[in-house]
């Protein structure tokens, strides 16, 4: 079997790097790697790849930087080309990227059945673009492999039991990657981290791109930081919004964006997290930290369900009431996500 794994962002390679390590123990199975391009990062040298224990990628497309339709369009005919040369009995593709949507797009025009890895995940946000390469990519897919019992429900009431596909509930590969990794996770240099610390994100554009929004965040984490560090790698794009709008912040340690082995060491290390992200909310779980989502709606509800994570959006009130006084859960042990064995069971799948 020959797999055709189309990947366009960091995050995709750290849960494509998880199925690819399973992928090495068999050896009926070959992997070629599509790298699109999308978000261009001058980290991801080969120094990274091998840091980061992930295969380098066999194509390199250099499509990034450019319109939703520019850039879908671009990787459509480039990755039809790879297709023809390489002849793939599937594609398999990840989340709800341009690169996921260009990659289906392709298989499902060529007919080579689609693997599509977190499937079913819905925020029924149709302003997001991520919501419609989603819902796209699913529908063109036949194997739906599903990181929880949520988004097998989503598919169901979608009627995709109907469609000519499998619905597949695998758990989710950035457990597995999570838990691979922890091992190879590294302290931060050139910061003074205390004893007990709250990791910060906060780069989401529905936040950074309101005034209002952003004002509210940084009062109530200013707040937060009086009494207890407060760790935020800050986004460049973030970093000058801020300026930009004259936020004065001296309690927070913000500290340059930092890599995902150092990530890692933070989240292990933290008490909390408060967080705009969607993958660290996972993370957050997995490293069995409580979280406050500083969203309206995610797509993780089982979190908000189990009471492991709270939506507090971004009312300043809210999100210091929550952190004084709502009770988290704390039976990390609970299995919400396939406890690492996602990569196993996809694969068992497949074959």
């Amino acid at each position: 079997m020959k797999i055709l794994t189309i990947i366009g962002a960091r995050p995709q390679f750290i849960k494509a790097g998880a199925v690819s390590r399973e992928i090495a123990k068999h050896k009926d199975i070959k992997e070629v790697i599509v790298h699109t391009g999308q978000h261009y990062d001058s980290n991801m040298s080969d120094i990274f790849f091998e840091q980061m224990h992930i295969p380098k990628p066999d194509y390199y497309l250099g499509i990034g930087g450019k319109t939703h339709g520019a850039m879908t369009g671009q990787m459509i005919e480039k990755i039809e080309e790879v297709v023809f040369e390489e002849k793939p009995d599937v594609i398999m593709v990840y989340g709800d990227t341009n690169s996921t949507l260009a990659g289906a797009i392709v298989g499902s025009k060529l007919h080579i059945p689609i693997a599509h890895v977190e499937a079913g995940l819905r925020s029924f946000n149709m302003k997001m673009p991520e919501e419609i390469n989603r819902i796209l990519t699913d529908r063109v897919s036949k194997w739906l492999f599903c990181p929880t019992d949520t988004a097998v429900e989503n598919l169901k009431k979608e009627g995709f039991d109907s469609f000519d596909c499998k619905i597949i509930k695998s758990g989710d590969v950035m457990q597995d990657a999570a838990m691979f990794y922890k091992e190879y996770a590294k302290k931060p240099q050139n910061v003074k981290i205390e004893d007990k610390f709250i990791l910060s994100t906060i780069h989401r554009a529905e936040n950074t791109d309101d005034e209002n929004r952003l004002k509210n965040i940084f009062e109530a984490l200013e707040t937060i930081a009086e009494e207890k560090q407060v760790i935020l790698p800050l986004h460049p794009r973030t970093k000058k919004i801020i300026q930009n709008l004259g936020l004065k912040l001296k309690n927070i340690t913000i500290i340059e964006p930092v890599g995902y082995l150092e990530m890692m060491w933070l989240l292990d290390n933290s008490d909390m997290v408060i967080t705009d992200s969607g993958g660290l909310q996972k993370e957050a779980f997995f490293f069995k930290k409580p979280c406050i989502t500083l969203r309206d709606e995610t797509e993780w509800v089982e979190l908000i369900e189990n009471g492991f994570n709270v939506l507090a959006g971004a009312d300043k009130n809210k999100i210091l009431d929550i952190y004084k006084n709502f009770k988290f859960n704390d039976d990390f042990e609970i299995d919400l996500y396939g406890n690492g064995k996602a990569s196993e069971r996809i694969i068992k799948e497949l074959l």
